[in-house]
């Protein structure tokens, strides 16, 4: 009787235990989202004078999980104005999202993280350095309102769709025309990805054409190196009738040691009968980063612009970046 009693006691124990384990799962949780991008800068040759210490964005926000797949997100994006003469920071509201995960199937809605060049950025791995291409050269936008969908079919295939307004994140919603979006990502082999993006971008304007978007990506990654290539292209920039922009990016980073990398990018934007001819480059950098504790990275750079307009001068910068975040 007294063995059939412990054994009771045991058993309730071990399902009391169980049972408070379950809720521990299930209890909701936070946490801060802070980023900070910082660098300084100087130029040489012609661009000698241009030099200083730059705080370039902060990104503060808080994510906080619900359980059972559900959490929201709220992140303010501090940063630049891109008007040139306008010397102020400026405050937006990068994301404001809820989003649920339930087996393989993730859905996102509110102002969300775009997809269209995404997953290139967190291949490349160093945002706080250098925007990757899509981002560097407009190409679209980081984030927008609207929703997305996301399901992993297999361990070597998943898709995603997205619609949302357009206008990026830092705009009202001014046009009728909306944003739709399709991506589908391969993994044939482990560290090996290839990743196709088809996007269009409707005018909502009498008069002005549909923005087209084709973003290609294969890339490799594994824990000694990391190389990629991506090849974009984009029909009516800015609505405009065969204003169209093509480029490509090539990237490599090393790992030296736990705390050392070293990475090279070369770009390469052109444009459809040299209407852009202005702002149409090739673009490379080369350099190292050094990981201080788990918060803080230092990345001493070099970096060259070659632009393709004729008479224009090559430049030449040395960059410290910095990074802060958690």
């Amino acid at each position: 009787m007294k063995t059939k009693m412990i054994l009771a006691g045991l058993l309730t124990c071990i399902g009391i235990g169980a049972q408070a384990q379950d809720a521990k799962t299930e209890e909701p949780k936070g946490k801060a989202i802070v980023q900070v991008f910082g660098n300084f800068h100087t130029g040489f040759g012609v661009d000698n004078d241009d030099r200083g210490f730059e705080l370039e964005r902060s990104y503060l926000g808080y994510e906080y999980n619900l359980g059972k797949g559900l959490s929201v997100k709220a992140v303010m994006d501090i940063g630049k104005s891109s008007d040139v003469s306008d010397y102020q920071r400026i405050a937006y509201i990068k994301n404001a999202q809820v989003q649920w995960k339930n087996g393989n199937l993730t859905l996102s809605g509110g102002l969300i993280s775009t997809t269209q060049f995404n997953f290139q950025e967190k291949f490349w791995g160093y945002r706080y350095i250098m925007k990757s291409f899509q981002d560097e050269y407009k190409f679209g936008n980081s984030a927008d309102l609207g929703v997305s969908i996301a399901y992993k079919f297999a361990d070597w295939l998943s898709a995603d769709a997205i619609i949302v307004n357009g206008e990026g994140y830092k705009k009202i919603q001014k046009n009728d025309g909306l944003n739709y979006g399709l991506g589908v990502t391969l993994t044939p082999v482990k560290g090996f990805q290839v990743r196709v993006y088809g996007g269009l971008n409707e005018s909502g304007e009498e008069g002005k054409e549909e923005i087209a978007n084709l973003a290609t990506f294969v890339g490799y990654k594994c824990e000694r190196f990391t190389i990629g290539a991506e090849y974009n292209r984009m029909w009516n920039t800015s609505y405009a009738d065969g204003a169209d922009l093509y480029g490509y990016s090539l990237f490599a980073s090393a790992r030296l040691a736990k705390t050392v990398d070293i990475y090279a990018r070369f770009d390469d934007l052109y444009s459809k009968d040299d209407w852009n001819i202005s702002k149409d480059e090739s673009a490379a950098i080369l350099g190292a980063q050094f990981k201080l504790g788990k918060y803080v990275k230092i990345a001493p750079n070099f970096r060259v612009t070659m632009p393709k307009a004729d008479g224009a001068e090559n430049a030449f910068y040395a960059y410290v970046n910095c990074y802060f975040g958690f």
